[in-house]
């Protein structure tokens, strides 16, 4: 029996994708480091839409989580057709006030486990047949950020490593599209319920719902990438065509250099 499997589908977006992927009728394996909640996850899933799911847990910031999946999926002979790397962290915080564990905690989880994972699974999909990747990047990884450093940097790593990807398997039928959101209305925000609603007005800010969304379509499409919202679009092309030094500037202002000084 094939499978959807996603990573992070325990709660926000990657939640989003497991209910719409189950409302078309795929069979889900959610998988995040939140063992109960996984647990209800898939038992709403399956009550709700009638498809199958199933919970496994997996710490994904471990170096070996990648293989202690794929190696459980063989063992219950799950087939895994669509892989969705959704799973990540967002922290906010000046270079030098982030701990040095996160370097090692944030590359596993956005570069090393994803990387595994297309490799563990893309193999599988070729002797399938073909299969469908969606890989989840930013914005972010379209230009340096300051005080998400750790996080734009393994993001623009998925993009290069996406793009590749999408030509490698090409031949294999094996689709892979890559998305960018921009800022997504989940607990990763502290910000109050005024505040996100006005930020969702103005597009600034898009609902998890909407966003994968977007990313199904994008992928059921066959393209390489999508990038969901206005905005999102018109940053991204801001990102692309200004120089990284062109910040320079704004950092100089007092109210982003006292801003700055308590992050």
């Amino acid at each position: 029996m094939k499978y959807t499997l996603i990573t992070g589908a325990s709660s926000g977006i990657g939640l989003c994708y497991a209910e719409q992927f189950a409302a078309k009728g795929n069979n889900i394996i959610v998988v995040s480091n939140q063992r109960e909640r996984n647990e209800e996850v898939a038992a709403d899933i399956k009550q709700r839409f009638g498809v199958e799911a199933v919970a496994l847990y997996s710490d994904l910031s471990q170096a070996n989580a990648a293989e202690q999946i794929f190696e459980w999926c063989k063992e219950y002979n799950y087939e895994v057709d669509t892989l969705v790397s959704n799973a990540g962290i967002l922290q906010f915080g000046m270079f030098l006030h982030t701990k040095p564990s996160m370097a090692e905690f944030i590359t596993n989880l956005h570069c090393i486990t994803p990387s595994k994972l297309c490799r563990l699974f893309g193999e599988e999909m070729r002797k399938m047949g073909g299969g469908r990747i969606l890989i989840i990047s930013s914005m972010t990884a379209w230009t340096p950020y300051i005080t998400v450093s750790y996080y734009a940097a393994t993001k623009a790593y998925l993009k290069s490593f996406a793009q590749s990807l999408w030509y490698e398997f090409r031949p294999h039928n094996i689709t892979v599209t890559t998305v960018y959101p921009g800022a997504v209305d989940t607990p990763l925000y502290s910000l109050d319920v005024k505040q996100r609603k006005w930020l969702r007005a103005f597009g600034v800010m898009m609902t998890p719902e909407k966003l994968a969304k977007a990313g199904i379509r994008a992928l059921e499409r066959g393209r390489r990438s999508a990038i969901p919202g206005l905005f999102t679009k018109i940053a991204v092309g801001a990102c692309w065509l200004l120089p990284a030094h062109a910040i320079l500037p704004i950092l100089k202002i007092p109210a982003v250099k006292r801003l700055l000084a308590k992050l």
